[in-house]
């Protein structure tokens, strides 16, 4: 039988098993599996069949324990099902892991193990989830690479048949599960001969059925509880067996051998290592190395972690060992000693009280890649080299710098032992340009056109969009066995030219390298245009130089940022791996697979890319001399000393070499920090035009990223050159000037404030960014931030312009450009940031509002500003509402000390009474009450009395505070509803804001409860068939929670007027907030006029539900849109999330639509129906 090579990732390979030995599919997405479930849910809609000629059936569910729950029942009913999971998603399936081993009921779970929040939250890789559930009685098998995340799936599945122990099947998240790799390809034939069918007849017959009833799941007495654990022994006594016989029977399918354990090294080794998963690669490769250097060294992969067999784990060591180190890739603080060494040291102690004769080893235990931090080779050189030393090191970490506990391995990180048959390349892109997505191509294109093998892997932090990405490829001849970045590469591009000035990528750069450059400067002026360092080690490095205006390119020909294509084509035309004719031909095919259901004019454009990048690369001659400028600082002179010493080297991606003396223990970082981050990755960006201008405001309301700013203020006797004012209008501002500011290195260069002018000439327009308009507008930006802030008191923070005088303490952030969540976050702490508690559910809003190195939410010059924590993706509402308990509490305690104060004759009567008394409706009453407190704070700084120094720490507390949960519809209406409900429900005064974007934005654009029918997402390929959740009327019934629905795209007004209520109301409240997003698919400069669009269709109704008016007697229900003026589908079309239904499926989308117009309408008549039942009855004369 001939072998079929494929080029895919490690989730690619995993479920190209699991979906073909699988029933029942149930899913609920995280990172990074959620490739997995997508894979899996695009293959059900395509109707492609499982190894028994079956479709399998995909469900989602609202939570991972809501997962492990629908998977007890079908397995208990005899399907045979999987799930893919994560991280906390693993660990809320837990509860119900245990019940299924405990019931011995066959399945297997897939696992892209990752990092557990701790002091922070991580998305990337390493043990900490799998060792999480070691106790749960399942099974646990490993892969290292993506060809075993393919076999050990398919091991996976007899072995739990076999064993009827369950089994967690998993790989490292992000290096396995997102690494593309050249692999074989397991065939359905071969699956079936693998997995023996009397075996599923055996899961069949042990199903509950009413045809052969039984009853499971009994609460049982002390009497029988536990004798009947103990009715599990022997079949996890058999289970180890069991398994290696379906290792054994694979390889007689395939010619793959696995063991339990394998060992790799020299038969007489001294040292050896014991570690599973990815890291294993990376030390293999290491091993050969040292041993072709006279080592005796060695390694035991451990492939079955549960149940853990300790003879073979013995059995498989060299009798020759006499130093061991055990790697885990966890930290269990508090322990003797993490997981997988506490195994071995028994496994080896228990051999040796056995057997007197064996003389036990040193046994040492390290930690490496938390996090999916770094694992080279020249930390597994270390790792022998402390087993050497005279005293080694035990219970250390390898990679960080400990300078505290002094934990830490030193190893010297240019130990390299990559040789030069294998090509390396490296590109540096920016977030959101393609760069990702054109590389996975290219490998792809090389595994499949050539014989070489490839490997890809791509690291990007999990900023929204605007940072840099850096795409590691490699590809040769023989196989490619190196999981960890490169260091010295062949080819490096930089896909943005700002980044000379952030990264240092030359440095990873081989003498007689390749660099090629995207920049708009010529042949004849790009050199003098270089940082010095830069013309430097291109002259050091004897490197080829070439350049493309892969920036102009894409804009002629309409797609704007992304140069990806542009830049494929460049890297395969000047690296000669294909020749152009093929290299053309297959970028243009794999053009077609990627982009084709996109549409005809997508794929033209993409096309026009390649020809284009044909005739535009350039080679550069280096210059002969170094003249260019210094690298300016990544961060300015006058930043606070951490940002100077910390947060600027993470943002010049050198967080790997701090100490751990530098990092906060317990998670806690400094706000406002974006402002030191000057990104400047803008291509074009705004100009304010003022003879246009209205001074509306709506410009800088609709600005995702805080980046266009009004301001009123006092006539300055001098305004710096260039700087551009005029007279403000209204009648509070005579004889003050205003000013319009872009910040023109933060913004994104989204458009919408040219959009959203509604001056009848446009009052911006956009312009191109260059180094001249950053300097001068550089200058502009720091004396507009000298300029005073507006007097609450002149404004009122009801209106669109009074808002936007406010400073905004939400700036900068992570987010996409014209990302539609962003511009409410900033509203609202214009309005309310200076007292704002924020509870964050884990998403967007999490990451680009917490995501480091730099942190968006900022301070006044008085140092408040909003607070801000996330906890949890399901308990946010309950997190908030902790903060609220806090806040009431610590308040009345407050009065509770200040009447006991009074008492002691410490405070006087007049300022407590005035303190009690205090109206707090406003900013202006509130800041007096502040002034009260702050003097009661002085004269309780004199007083030693313990009541004073009681009162003094919650003094605070006096002043009104607000309290918000943010998150998206994946949390409000799925994973998290069941605590929005229960806070709503308490009465308590808690602001709950949803980020609507009708899909699970952050991991990639699932489908949600909010999700509307007819739109497509990943896991509903085939378009919603059920409508959308309507969540404001749900908790309209309640009748004393203030809800309302605004659009801030649609009607501004209506958005700062509900939000404003909705923080006023003493009592619970829900604002559900319309949000365009770039999974809809749509030009996100349009996305104001889509926002129009949902409001005028009647999909998204504008409505206010106020308790206070019905205590007053008057109609809670306020609708603030109009009857429906076009169709839904009008609406809907304008979104590839619908569009690409109707050109796969036009008679399924032709019917969603239909159905979805008729839940317009009926969701609009009980709208208006309600309103009219809530009208108050005609007083009686």
């Amino acid at each position: 039988m001939s072998r079929k090579m494929v080029t895919i990732d490690g989730n690619q390979a995993c479920t190209h098993v699991a979906y073909a030995t699988s029933e029942v599919i149930t899913l609920y997405p995280i990172t990074p599996s959620t490739p997995l479930a997508a894979e899996a849910d695009s293959k059900s809609a395509g109707l492609q069949k499982n190894i028994w000629g079956s479709v399998p059936v995909v469900n989602q569910m609202q939570s991972e324990a809501g997962v492990a729950g629908s998977i007890h029942g079908s397995l208990t009913t005899g399907a045979l099902c999987t799930t893919f999971t994560a991280s906390q998603g693993l660990l809320l399936m837990i509860p119900n892991m245990y019940k299924l081993a405990g019931e011995l009921t066959s399945t297997v779970f897939h696992v892209t193990a990752r990092a557990i929040a701790c002091q922070g939250l991580s998305i990337f890789g390493d043990h900490g989830d799998i060792y999480s559930a070691r106790q749960t009685g399942w099974a646990m098998l490993c892969s290292q690479n993506v060809q075993e995340a393919m076999d050990m799936a398919l091991i996976s599945v007899q072995a739990t048949l076999a064993t009827r122990i369950p089994f967690l099947h998993f790989f490292d998240g992000f290096r396995t599960s997102h690494e593309i790799q050249k692999v074989e390809e397991i065939n359905h034939e071969q699956m079936r001969d693998m997995i023996d069918e009397d075996l599923v007849f055996e899961h069949r017959k042990r199903a509950l059925t009413p045809d052969r009833p039984n009853i499971r799941g009994t609460a049982q007495n002390p009497d029988v509880y536990f004798t009947g654990r103990e009715t599990v022994n022997k079949y996890y006594n058999a289970a180890p067996a069991l398994v290696q016989e379906a290792m054994n029977k694979f390889a007689g399918i395939t010619g793959r051998q696995y063991h339990l354990f394998d060992y790799h090294g020299a038969p007489d080794a001294e040292n050896v290592i014991v570690m599973m998963a990815s890291g294993c690669e990376t030390a293999a490769a290491t091993i050969d190395y040292l041993i072709s250097q006279g080592e005796k060294v060695g390694m035991i992969m451990v492939r079955l972690f549960r149940p853990f067999d300790c003879k073979a784990m013995v059995n498989a060591l060299p009798a020759t060992v006499e130093r061991i180190t055990v790697l885990d890739r966890t930290k269990e603080p508090g322990a003797a000693g993490d997981p997988l060494y506490l195994d071995v040291r028994t496994a080896i102690g228990e051999a040796a009280e056995t057997n007197s004769t064996i003389y036990p080893p040193m046994i040492l235990a390290g930690r490496y890649g938390l996090g999916s931090a770094e694992f080279t080779p020249a930390m597994v050189k270390a790792i022998f080299d402390n087993m050497k030393a005279m005293a080694p090191k035990n219970k250390f970490c390898v990679g960080p710098h400990d300078d505290v506990t002094f934990t830490s391995l030193d190893y010297d990180p240019t130990f390299n032992i990559e040789g030069s048959d294998v090509y390396r390349a490296m590109f540096y892109g920016l977030g959101s340009d393609g760069t990702v997505g054109a590389n996975k191509n290219t490998i792809k294109i090389i595994g499949t056109e050539t014989d070489n093998s490839a490997q890809g892997y791509f690291v990007y932090d999990s900023k929204k969009s605007g940072s840099i990405t850096t795409s590691h490829l490699r590809f040769g001849k023989s196989p490619v066995v190196a999981p960890y970045l490169i260091n010295k590469a062949n080819f490096i591009a930089c896909h943005n030219f700002t980044f000379l000035k952030q990264v240092d990528m030359l440095c990873n750069l081989e003498e007689g390298g390749t660099f090629l450059l995207t920049t708009s400067f010529t042949k004849d002026t790009v050199w003098n245009e270089l940082p010095g360092k830069v013309q430097k080690d291109l002259i050091t490095k004897k490197a080829k130089f070439y350049i493309i205006d892969a920036v102009s390119l894409g804009l002629a020909l309409g797609l704007g940022a992304r140069i990806n294509m542009i830049m494929q084509t460049a890297f395969f035309l000047i690296s000669g791996i294909l020749t152009q004719e093929q290299a053309i031909a297959a970028i243009k095919k794999a053009i077609y697979k990627t982009y084709g259901k996109k549409g005809d004019k997508v794929v033209e454009m993409n096309y026009g890319a390649v020809d284009a990048a044909v005739k535009n690369i350039t080679e550069v001659p280096l210059g002969d001399k170094v003249d260019g400028q210094d690298i300016p600082s990544v961060v300015p002179a006058h930043a606070p000393k951490f940002v100077k010493e910390v947060t600027a080297r993470i943002i010049e991606g050198k967080g790997t070499s701090l100490k751990v003396s530098q990092i906060p223990d317990d998670g806690t970082w400094p706000t406002a920090t974006t402002q030191y981050e000057k990104r400047n990755i803008a291509v074009a960006v705004p100009r304010w035009l003022p003879d246009n201008c209205i001074q509306c405001g709506q410009c800088a309301l609709i600005c995702p990223h805080a980046a266009n700013r009004i301001k009123v203020f006092p006539t300055p006797a001098e305004v710096p050159a260039g700087f551009v004012i005029k007279e403000a209008t209204g009648k509070n501002f005579k004889g003050k000037s205003f000013a319009l500011q872009i910040f023109t290195e933060d913004c994104c260069g989204c458009t919408l404030c040219v959009s959203v002018c509604p001056a009848k000439n446009k009052a911006l327009e956009m312009i191109p960014n260059n180094e001249e308009l950053r300097r001068e507008q550089a200058k502009n930006v720091e004396f507009f931030l000298s300029l005073p802030e507006i007097d609450p008191a002149e404004v009122s923070l009801t209106t669109i312009k009074g808002t936007q005088l406010m400073r905004p303490l939400f700036e900068f952030s992570g987010a996409c450009a014209g990302c539609g969540e962003t511009p409410y976050i900033k509203l609202i702490t214009q309005m309310f940031g200076d007292r704002m508690y924020i509870g964050n559910a884990t998403g967007c809003s999490s990451i680009y509002g917490g995501n480091l190195p730099t942190t968006p939410y900022c301070k006044r010059d008085d140092g408040r500003g909003p607070t801000w924590a996330n906890s949890l993706f399901e308990d946010n509402a309950e997190f908030a509402a902790g903060m609220r308990t806090t806040v009431n509490k610590l308040g009345a305690q407050a009065k509770e000390l200040l009447a006991e104060a009074v008492a002691a004759k410490i405070v006087g009567e007049e300022l407590a009474a005035a303190i009690h008394g205090a109206a707090q409706a406003t900013q202006t009453e509130i800041e007096q009450q502040r002034a009260r407190v702050e003097e009661l704070k002085a004269v309780l700084g004199k007083s030693s009395a313990i009541v004073a120094r009681r009162l003094l720490h919650v003094a605070d507390f006096l002043v009104k505070k607000s309290v918000w949960a943010f998150g998206g519809d994946g949390w409000a209406y799925d994973i998290g509803y069941g605590g929005v409900d229960h806070v709503l429900a308490s009465g308590e005064n808690v602001n709950i804001l949803v980020l609507d974007t009708e899909v699970y934005s952050n991991t990639g654009g699932q489908m949600s409860k909010s999700t509307p029918r007819a739109a497509t997402a990943q896991f509903a390929a085939g378009g919603k068939k059920m409508p959308k959740k309507n969540m404001g009327m749900i908790f309209a019934t309640y009748g004393n929670v203030y809800v309302a629905q605004i659009s801030l795209g649609a009607n501004p007004a209506q958005a700062i007027k509900a939000i404003a209520e909705a923080e006023a109301y003493n009592g619970p409240s829900l604002i559900i907030a319309y949000a365009h997003c770039i999974n809809h698919g749509i030009n996100m400069a349009l996305g104001v006029e889509q926002q129009k669009k949902a409001v005028a269709c009647g999909h998204w109704p504008l409505y206010r539900f106020n308790p206070d008016l019905e205590a007053e007697g008057k109609n809670p229900l306020i609708i603030d849109s109009k009857e429906p003026t076009m169709s839904f589908e009008e609406y809907a079309l304008g979104e590839n999330r619908y569009r690409t239904l109707k050109r796969v499926n036009p008679e399924m989308a032709d019917k969603l639509l239909a159905q979805s117009q008729k839940d317009v309408l009926r969701s609009w008549h009980f709208l208006k129906s309600l309103a009219t039942a809530l009208e108050p009855a005609p007083q009686a004369e």
